[in-house]
């Protein structure tokens, strides 16, 4: 990185992102041979658990449930094609978390979506905030190492 960009970077840092490959299993699919449409919230889960584990954040694991996932399907996938999920911070708010995501597969772009959380406590009746290191993190701390098939 050119000194530019590292300071460009340090003034303007990058929420956290997250690109993982996976294989299309048996398993991901449905009687028409192609991808079952909630193949792509395991991918999203999926990719957000490898984020959260490059972030040292694997303590959130059971305190952020989903509230909000949506995905629009754009091309079918088939057992065995390699698939890229692409996940990305778009938000952090009090409480909420905001993902985008899309998943590509051999012939480009297969899917795309939001999938929003909200930290809690695991048996609390509400949310509660953030605390600083996690916020920092998930709003700065840029796109991670991949995690591909090999």
């Amino acid at each position: 990185m050119e000194p530019n960009e590292r300071q460009d970077a340090e003034q303007h840092p990058l929420p956290a992102a997250i690109t993982i490959e996976r294989r299309v299993e048996w398993s991901d699919t449905d009687a028409a041979g192609h991808y079952h449409f909630s193949a792509v919230q395991r991918w999203a889960e999926a990719a957000e658990a490898a984020l959260l584990r490059r972030l040292g954040l694997a303590e959130l694991f059971g305190r952020i449930p989903r509230v909000h996932f949506e995905a629009d399907y754009r091309e079918r996938l088939w057992f065995g094609d390699v698939v890229r999920t692409e996940l990305r911070v778009v938000r952090v708010g009090g409480s909420s978390l905001h993902y985008a995501f899309e998943v590509h597969g051999p012939t480009g772009l297969a899917a795309s979506g939001r999938m929003s959380v909200v930290h809690a406590a695991p048996r609390a009746k509400g949310t509660e905030p953030w605390p600083a290191p996690a916020r920092r993190a998930l709003a700065e701390a840029g796109p991670q190492q991949p995690e591909v098939v090999a």
